[in-house]
């Protein structure tokens, strides 16, 4: 087997206030493979989106690492970090993150732009042909429905050829009937591209959709670390 694209090493998160300490995560330890679907599945609070912000280096845990395709995301600088974001992950969320006073076509040429990819426009411009968005180049945010945005996102996370991407409950601010057209769409992006999926969800049904699940109660993984 090869190397796993993340390893997610003995990581606890708590918070300490002047009521004490909370403890978040408890020893999360595991591995994904490359290519693999995971969906990261728990109750409201149960660490779910914590444990994706620390994978992604957002968020620091209190004890343990986190490698990203062997580099080891918290002995990096910040600006390190946020480098190899770029170069590695995509994101989509359940908010979306849509820059309002960038059109479509220019939030998703803007992580290409960071890139310093001479090939912004064409590349974006075919990555929203991609997601059926082909009319809507021109639009603002605030002139799309919510499965416009949410797809105008994945076209972002997608066009810069990710080896990871994260989705944080993505449907959630969808109806039920575009939330299955959205994560339709996600899943044969994902098996074209051979991302490596990493998926926050309540959805026991999004879910079943992947190749392995990881349960999360109250701060602790339920599923045995081996992948």
């Amino acid at each position: 087997m090869s190397d796993p694209i993340i390893a997610v090493e003995h990581v606890d998160r708590s918070v300490t206030d002047s009521t004490g300490t909370l403890s978040i995560l408890h020893d999360i330890d595991f591995t994904l493979q490359r290519r693999q679907s995971t969906a990261i599945v728990g109750a409201s609070g149960s660490g779910k989106s914590t444990l994706l912000a620390i994978i992604a280096g957002l968020d620091h845990p209190t004890r343990g690492t986190v490698r990203l395709d062997g580099e080891d995301l918290f002995a990096l600088d910040e600006d390190a970090r946020a480098a190899l974001r770029a170069r590695k992950l995509g994101f989509v969320f359940q908010s979306f993150q849509l820059l309002s006073h960038l059109s479509a076509l220019e939030n998703v040429m803007l992580p290409l732009e960071l890139l310093g990819r001479a090939d912004a426009r064409p590349r974006a411009a075919a990555m929203l042909g991609r997601v059926g968005l082909a009319s809507r180049l021109d639009h603002y945010p605030r002139t799309l429905s919510g499965g416009e945005q949410q797809r105008v996102a994945l076209a972002r996370a997608f066009v810069v050829e990710p080896e990871v991407l994260l989705a944080d409950e993505p449907t959630g601010s969808l109806d039920h009937a575009t939330g299955e057209k959205v994560m339709a769409l996600m899943f044969e992006m994902n098996r074209e591209t051979g991302t490596t999926l990493v998926l926050v969800t309540h959805d026991r049904g999004i879910a079943a959709r992947c190749d392995r699940q990881l349960h999360i109660e109250a701060g602790r993984l339920l599923e045995p670390a081996a992948a």
